[in-house]
């Protein structure tokens, strides 16, 4: 680095200081024109010398003479003496100074800017390979060894959860990326030993169901449904053949459909449809398998495994058996995709998204899982390994108790009942909502139909997918949403690119402008809905009134058209998604106008703090439990209120123990979230009195930010004995 450094610079000298966080101090660790044995021996103190001004700043510091300036430290054993030209920026990753690199010559000039800005941007690349060497070289010092010290890596949250088990390692995936183009000379065989392929795989499907039946629910067992449907729908398997009759091999026509299909999913906004991309790229990576058949791999599974990967796909988690499976951990993935939904099914805790994981490293090594923080602690010292021993205990006592929550009512101790419904996408998640105890469908996806096709849904499709959600949950509430695509959740027969997403044309928007789309899915919604009395259609992303009163003339005018042939439909009540702060702060307009309110708190915290939750660099500042938002969420329910109409929420946030005694504090009707969170907040709202959560409530608005709001939360669920919810702050 410092000798790639110096020949673009063009300086006499380059170096690298990087603090050494056990001793608070900074350690010449790499120089290319001072003296090579000084390195690893030259120590400043914190504050210290230039590089301490640097570090202590986080600024760059530029020099004409350096030996001038009140914070110079000449070190004689460096031979620095002939340099005078003195350039030194930070190095920092997320806010945390890493190190100090210095360019020096002995001209008695200063640097220019441009000068200057080069050192900068040079600095910012090398922060997270920095990152990452410190994790390195501390995994080669100790060997995997028991050690003093231990390595603590951040992620996020995948299924919660607390775990310690010996690492097991998985191959890098990407077999299809390497497969090329080959002309074939017969497609119909090819063509028929690609199908030979599917049947194999839909078989191994059906014995991994089986082999998992005793560990998993029937519901969550469904997923499994998700694949074989996959593969036996036309959008797959119908497409590779046509590649392949266009005269491509099956491998390559196989690479080119599993990408195209993961390259939209990649590209939408919502998580849980993102996550269907590695469910593409999991099936395509083990049909390549069966058209290049190689040797199984042999593994060694301890008794309490913790599965590491760039990438962990459903398969890899079903080949360890269910009873050694401790935990899982990796570079990639997210909460919504169907191995996090397996590992809560299997109430294993998992932590995705670990941008510095270093998997080569691992094997063998023993790991803590904490996947209420989404922390992985590597070589835990004996203290804290006792530590996590005991919270996961503490976890096998808690999944004990909430077992018999499931048909629990969710009532407050003075009697005040909340409605607790589920998000759900796919049919088999319709399935879970039931065996949880959700009371009905909060949200239901429907754009996860239309992403699973190559061409827009006809209204007999929509009919009877709708059918099956409303028969699901006979005269129970739910809450069909209309299409939701725009922006970066595009589908793959309708490609939306645009240079900001999140502000573009997404939502109601989309339908609004084809209405031929539109009308055709509020048919099927009312059709599917002739004998179900408790049902409603949502619309998304509403931000102006203009746009409800011409989707309520869309949908007057599907009635008359279902009226004209003679088609029976029903009666459901039309409401809007509450996601963006326009029309929370205009909510009495829309409360006097709509049938139901449902508040999108992943949405309406992400503008309303213009920061991506996903984007990590700004992560930090999303947070639902910020008093701002609070006031929007109370402002909306006292503004419906006035109207007679109920307010739900749907999001993370209504599936967060703590967040949902604030929200039935603030006023909130009912409570909408992941079927796996059900039992928990349950069990918190029927561990308090109503007045005692409206009390928190007017508390957490007097505060000034989220972080003391979460602590208000957490200390009441530990006095209450619900210690066992508050893992996230721990």
């Amino acid at each position: 680095m410092v000798s790639r450094v110096r020949a673009a610079m063009r300086v006499d000298v380059c170096s690298i200081y990087l603090v050494d966080e056990r001793r608070g101090d900074y350690v010449l660790v790499a120089t290319d024109g001072l003296l090579s044995e000084c390195v690893g021996r030259v120590r400043l103190g914190a504050g210290a010398g230039l590089v301490g001004l640097v570090a202590a700043s986080a600024e760059p510091v530029n020099l004409a003479e350096a030996s001038l300036h009140p914070a110079f430290r000449y070190i004689e054993e460096t031979g620095e003496a002939p340099f005078n030209g003195f350039v030194g920026v930070p190095i920092v990753l997320s806010r945390r100074v890493l190190g100090v690199l210095i360019g020096q010559r002995r001209a008695r000039l200063a640097f220019s800017e441009n000068e200057v800005s080069l050192m900068v941007t040079l600095a910012a690349q090398l922060a997270g390979l920095v990152a990452q060497i410190e994790i390195e070289e501390y995994l080669g010092d100790h060997g995997g060894e028991a050690a003093a010290e231990y390595v603590v890596l951040k992620g996020s949250e995948g299924a919660r959860g607390i775990a310690v088990g010996t690492a097991v390692t998985l191959r890098s995936p990407g077999g299809l990326r390497r497969v090329p183009d080959r002309a074939v000379a017969d497609p119909e065989r090819e063509i028929e030993q690609f199908k030979a392929a599917v049947e194999a795989e839909l078989a191994d499907l059906a014995q991994m169901r089986e082999d998992l039946a005793d560990a998993l629910s029937a519901t969550d067992l469904a997923l499994f449904d998700a694949y074989t449907l996959i593969l036996r729908s036309n959008s797959l398997v119908g497409d590779v053949c046509q590649h392949i009759r266009s005269g491509n091999w099956a491998p390559g026509a196989l690479r080119e459909v599993v990408h195209n299909h993961v390259r939209t999913f990649e590209s939408m906004a919502d998580p849980y449809l993102r996550g269907r991309a590695a469910d593409i790229l999991d099936l395509g990576e083990r049909l390549l398998l069966r058209l290049q058949p190689q040797e199984p791999e042999q593994r060694h599974y301890p008794p309490r495994v913790v599965l590491v990967g760039e990438e962990i796909t459903v398969s890899d988690l079903a080949r360890v058996p269910s009873s050694r499976l401790a935990g899982l951990v990796s570079v990639t993935g997210t909460a919504a995709s169907h191995v996090a939904l397996l590992a809560r099914g299997l109430n294993v805790p998992a932590v995705f998204g670990v941008a510095n994981l270093p998997v080569n490293r691992l094997e063998g090594l023993e790991i803590a899982v904490d996947g209420y923080g989404g922390r992985v602690c590597i070589s835990p010292t004996p203290t804290l390994r006792e530590e996590y021993l005991r919270l996961e205990q503490e976890e096998r006592d808690l999944s004990r108790e909430l077992q018999g929550m499931r048909n629990q009512p969710a009532v407050t101790l003075d009697g005040h009942r909340v409605s607790l419904h589920a998000n759900t996408a796919l049919l088999a998640d319709v399935a879970a909502a039931r065996h949880s105890g959700a009371e009905g469908i909060g949200l239901f996806r429907s754009e996860m139909h239309f992403a699973a096709r190559d061409r827009f849904p006809g209204e007999e499709d929509q009919v009877a997918v709708y059918r099956q959600v409303l028969r699901a949950f006979a005269n129970r509430p739910v809450s069909l949403r209309t299409l939701d695509i725009g922006g970066d959740k595009s589908l793959p027969y309708f490609p939306i690119r645009e240079a900001n997403p999140y502000l573009g044309w997404r939502g109601v928007r989309v339908t609004l402008d084809h209405p031929e789309i539109f009308l055709t899915q509020l048919r099927a919604m009312l059709r599917a809905g002739k004998s179900h009395s408790e049902y409603r259609i949502l619309l998304p992303m509403i931000t102006r009134l203009d746009e409800f009163e011409e989707a309520s003339v869309l949908l007057n005018r599907a009635r008359r058209e279902l009226a004209h042939r003679a088609e029976p439909h029903g009666s459901p009540r039309l409401g809007i998604m509450v996601e963006v702060p326009s029309v929370a702060l205009q909510i009495e307009e829309y409360a006097r106008r709509v049938d139901a309110l449902s508040i999108g708190t992943n949405d309406l915290t992400q503008y309303l703090f213009a920061a991506d939750r996903t984007n990590e660099r700004v992560a930090h500042l999303y947070d639902g439990l910020h008093p701002a938002l609070l006031y929007l969420i109370r402002h909306v329910v006292e503004g419906a209120r006035k109207y007679g109409r109920q307010v739900t929420v749907c999001g993370e946030l209504a599936g967060d123990p703590a967040a949902s005694l604030l929200l039935v504090g603030l006023g909130v009707d009912g409570l909408s979230m992941s079927h796996s969170s059900i039992t928990k907040v349950k069990w918190t709202l029927r561990s308090f009195r109503r007045d005692r959560a409206q009390a928190l409530a007017r508390e957490a608005l007097a505060m000034s930010g989220p972080g003391t709001v979460r602590e208000l939360l957490n200390h009441e669920l530990e006095a209450a004995g619900l210690g066992g919810l508050v893992r996230a702050g721990r």
